[in-house]
């Protein structure tokens, strides 16, 4: 699917009028963390977050993400969405939270592009 047709299945606002929405998205990753971002997620994934600040765009920028979904109906700062105007970033908000976005997208075909992230604790015995 493009990013164009996401935003009809999460019910979505674009914030960035003038992004490209041809793209294609290729799966999805949610999280807050954008260590957890940069370290697990796969290029031309949809990123669904929480968290509101320009560093979202940054990381979505190195990560090579389609586009940014805001979950339950969050709006980023004006230099956000300038930001990722300039950098050609479609961000949305949602009204949805993660949840639910996840199994909206899930059901429309998109799967998981998510790596797994070894921890420390995956090498210890019981």
């Amino acid at each position: 699917m493009n990013v164009q047709e996401m935003i009809k299945i999460v019910n979505g606002t674009l914030l960035t009028p003038q992004a490209t929405l041809t793209r294609e998205v290729k799966g999805g990753c949610g999280a807050d963390l954008m260590s957890d971002v940069l370290a697990s997620i796969k290029p031309e994934a949809v990123l669904l977050t929480g968290l509101c600040n320009i560093q979202v765009v940054r990381t979505a920028q190195m990560a090579d993400v389609c586009a940014i979904v805001f979950v339950r109906g969050k709006m980023p700062a004006t230099d956000t969405i300038e930001l990722a105007a300039e950098e050609n970033i479609p961000l949305i908000t949602s009204p949805f939270g993660t949840f639910e976005l996840c199994g909206r997208l899930y059901k429309a075909g998109l799967h998981s592009f998510e790596s797994v992230i070894p921890s420390d604790n995956q090498n210890r015995q019981p």
